[in-house]
């Protein structure tokens, strides 16, 4: 062990600066997918490690682990694309909308319009346009990305090989990278920084299991309760509320809401949309039980670093931003908390000195 103050070891310190910004300016088209893979291997280590346990041998465990938890995930991920497709090729049909000879914009809106009670129609006619250039705008989004995304294909296998053996190795080998950073940190802050750690590792779970878990939970729920009221694609549905779940400011309201209000002007069932809304409170209210009891041993985190981590995190990482936006700042959070209370814990001790 050696102390960093000490002048000759200034050179080596300044090439390993060097050496690491060359090698962050290197991963850098991949480093989402570096980041992505260390948080996935923080949360699937007890997995495997529960696995090594019965089988020994660590790289057959790790693998098991990372098919039982990111299969599940990647099987979720092309369902929920399978049955948009669905549904959208449904709605063309009955409207006699044929995509391979071009769809109107405005036409199948206003065919959609046309479909709605009368009463429902004075509402929408009003904001028909913006409606239309929303519409737009979105499907334009997701064709530019469908289309990068097929072009790119090869970036994206690329990208998929990096992520997958980031994992193993983050799994396998977390606990050596966690020492030789430790290696560089001098004796006097050590006891500081496996504090921050520990913060770190609270917050994880409480984003992990306060609102991840409850989200899950709340899907399904969602889903058993949406099958039982009669509603089509009710896996679907499920999935749709468990992700709005995730996102605070929004919740499960938007999908139990909008099935209430098309049970009541579109089907004219009052009596499926009256039990729609109130299964929808069923969901809310067990939403204020769950999590409390879920992230009750955890850190509590402030719900507007969730929103902007949600919010911001696909505009700089992509789609895996939904994930790794709110664990970042999530750590930049443990990370200010645990130095604030470093502060508070020195403050006083001078204080006492006095």
């Amino acid at each position: 062990m050696f102390n960093l103050s000490e002048s000759k070891y200034g050179l080596h310190i300044m090439i390993i600066i060097i050496f690491l910004l060359l090698s962050l300016f290197t991963v850098m088209p991949v480093l989402n997918m570096i980041l992505l893979g260390a948080m996935i291997a923080y949360g699937i280590t007890p997995v495997a490690n529960r696995i090594q346990s019965k089988i020994k041998i660590t790289s057959i465990s790790i693998f098991l682990a990372i098919i039982v938890v990111i299969i599940p995930l990647i099987l979720l991920f092309i369902y929920v694309f399978w049955e948009t497709a669905v549904f959208a090729n449904m709605f063309f049909a009955s409207h006699n909308l044929s995509v391979s000879s071009g769809i109107d914009l405005n036409l199948a809106i206003n065919t959609f319009v046309q479909a709605l009670p009368v009463e429902l129609q004075g509402l929408v006619k009003p904001y028909l346009g913006l409606l239309t250039s929303g519409v737009h705008e979105a499907l334009t989004y997701i064709f530019n990305y469908a289309i990068r995304f097929i072009r790119n294909f090869s970036d994206v296998l690329v990208q998929l090989f990096v992520l997958i053996c980031s994992i193993y190795y983050f799994t396998r080998d977390g606990d050596k990278v966690m020492e030789y950073i430790f290696v560089f940190i001098p004796k006097e802050h050590r006891a500081f920084f496996e504090r921050t750690l520990d913060d770190v590792a609270n917050v994880l779970k409480s984003i992990f299991y306060g609102h991840f878990l409850t989200a899950i939970v709340i899907g399904v729920m969602g889903g058993i309760g949406y099958y039982l009221l009669g509603y089509k694609f009710a896996l679907f549905l499920g999935i749709i509320t468990g992700i709005a779940q995730l996102i605070p400011i929004f919740g499960p309201w938007i999908v139990y809401w909008a099935l209430a209000i098309y049970a009541f002007f579109v089907a004219g069932d009052i009596v499926q949309g009256i039990l729609t809304i109130l299964w929808g409170f069923v969901l809310s209210l067990s939403d204020m039980y769950i999590r409390p009891m879920l992230a009750s041993n955890y850190a509590d985190m402030p719900s507007l670093i969730l929103l902007v981590g949600f919010m911001a995190g696909p505009y700089v990482f992509g789609i895996v931003g939904f994930i790794l936006g709110p664990l970042i700042l999530g750590i930049a959070y443990a990370v200010i908390k645990s130095l604030k209370e470093e502060l508070e814990k020195d403050k006083l001790e001078r204080e006492i000195g006095k």
